[in-house]
């Protein structure tokens, strides 16, 4: 890649990654018929993820792949993430005066 990976790019490569994919899941979330839109194609030309020659045909990235993910993530500082962890488990609390009947409106009122 020349230039920075767009943020669809990154996207995509960042959902390869996060857990085992194969072919058929990859086609079904990323498959487009944009020419402007050809993510799933653009990162397998620029060698940024390979399918694999097993039964499920599992989609992995290459190392170039890893690589420009790693660089295009941004570095977050350690005390952050535990911070997100806590905050992840914290429920969020929803004012006990809007109920399920109230229109939008007034949800948004209400907040």
């Amino acid at each position: 890649m020349s230039e920075s990976p767009s943020l669809i790019m990154i996207q995509f490569l960042a959902w390869v990654a996060d857990r085992p994919r194969n072919y058929a899941q990859a086609m079904d979330a990323w498959r487009s018929t944009c020419p402007r839109l050809s993510v799933w194609e653009d990162a397998i030309i620029e060698g940024l993820v390979r399918i694999e020659s097993n039964a499920n045909r599992t989609v992995r990235l290459t190392r170039r792949g890893a690589a420009v993910l790693e660089q295009a993530q941004p570095q977050m500082p350690a005390t952050s993430d535990a911070h997100d962890r806590r905050a992840a488990k914290t429920p969020t609390k929803i004012p006990a005066k809007i109920s399920t009947k109230t229109p939008a409106i007034a949800h948004a009122a209400a907040l």
